[in-house]
């Protein structure tokens, strides 16, 4: 008991004479801090006393893949405001290459009595990827809401970015300055946004007459190297024009256009996906497709919000309109 008071009010930064009055329920003091003892408790792992129990502190878990590409952090940082302004506790989750697992991380949420989780981004995009985690929390009846890929065999409620209108915008575009020979950078095969991408890139090119060749198809993991590397194959075949699905991706196609002494746009034009951070920094900015990030990671708070406090949400997805964006790394099509 010592021990526990002792690590409380290290967190929270008051006596433990204040913490032993809130975990006593006695007066004298403040909502805030009492609260804050609570939310304490919750984070370090300790059961609160029974009395206390019915005002749970409502963590919530947000889980997000990585936070190397800028579109996550803003997502973290727009979905974490909108808990807060809820009263609820955000705990960021985010996965290294060879550290806690996606698996390992639902386990340690479910531990600490969380209120519902967010997932940003992880393997419930990939449909080859295993799910079991997340029936384990389906089973739980734990709420969840999903951003930018729905799980086919669960009814998690789910917030997406319109990849076909993203797709379509991007390759009218390209195809209003005179291109023809265009290429797509998409992610791994089994990734749902990269299928729903490939789609309406098939469907674009054949509304323009001239179907989507495969070798105008390239894969890749989601860095700048791997941009890199699948934008170098398609300048093998001729492209002039290429749309990424994300924006690491296009800078790693700038770069490797450059490599082979090319300029952007004059010889070729890169399209990225997000309009994550700083992407009108780089030279040349960069046209990409924005993700309307506020509003969805909003309707997120909000669904899960809805869960949490036992209303009907109905199963599906929310679509959300994205909005090119033109800048500098597009331009007409060089004459051949």
């Amino acid at each position: 008991m010592t021990r526990r008071l002792a690590q409380v009010a290290k967190k929270v930064g008051v006596s433990e004479a204040t913490v032993s009055r809130v975990l006593n329920g006695k007066p004298g003091v403040s909502d805030a801090t009492r609260q804050s003892v609570l939310t304490a408790l919750d984070v370090l792992g300790y059961e609160r006393p029974t009395q206390l129990r019915g005002e749970r502190a409502r963590l919530v878990g947000l889980v997000l893949p990585e936070l190397q590409n800028p579109i996550f952090p803003l997502f973290a940082e727009v979905i974490g405001g909108a808990l807060a302004q809820q009263g609820l506790t955000p705990v960021l989750c985010t996965q290294t290459k060879g550290g806690v697992s996606e698996a390992d991380y639902v386990d340690l949420l479910l531990q600490q009595h969380v209120s519902g989780v967010v997932f940003a981004g992880g393997l419930f995009a990939q449909a080859d990827a295993p799910h079991e985690h997340y029936h384990q929390l389906a089973e739980r009846r734990i709420p969840v809401v999903l951003i930018n890929a729905p799980i086919a065999e669960l009814d998690f409620p789910c917030v997406s970015c319109d990849d076909a209108v993203a797709v379509e915008q991007a390759w009218r575009h390209l195809s209003l300055l005179g291109h023809e020979r265009i290429g797509v950078v998409l992610g791994p095969g089994d990734h749902v946004p990269s299928r729903r991408k490939l789609a309406a890139a098939r469907a674009a090119a054949e509304a323009a007459g001239s179907p989507l060749p495969d070798d105008r198809v390239e894969r890749s993991m989601f860095s700048l190297e791997g941009g890199q590397a699948a934008t170098s194959r398609l300048l093998d075949r001729g492209v002039t024009g290429i749309i990424c699905a994300s924006d690491p991706l296009a800078l790693g196609a700038i770069r490797a256009a450059r490599r082979r002494g090319l300029a952007v746009p004059e010889q070729v034009s890169v399209v990225g996906f997000d309009d994550s951070a700083f992407m009108n920094c780089i030279e040349p900015p960069l046209t990409t497709v924005r993700q309307p990030i506020e509003a969805m990671g909003r309707a997120a708070v909000d669904l899960l919000c809805a869960q949490i406090q036992g209303g009907e949400v109905p199963p599906g997805e929310l679509l959300f309109e994205p909005e090119l964006v033109v800048r500098g790394s597009t331009a007409q099509a060089p004459r051949d």
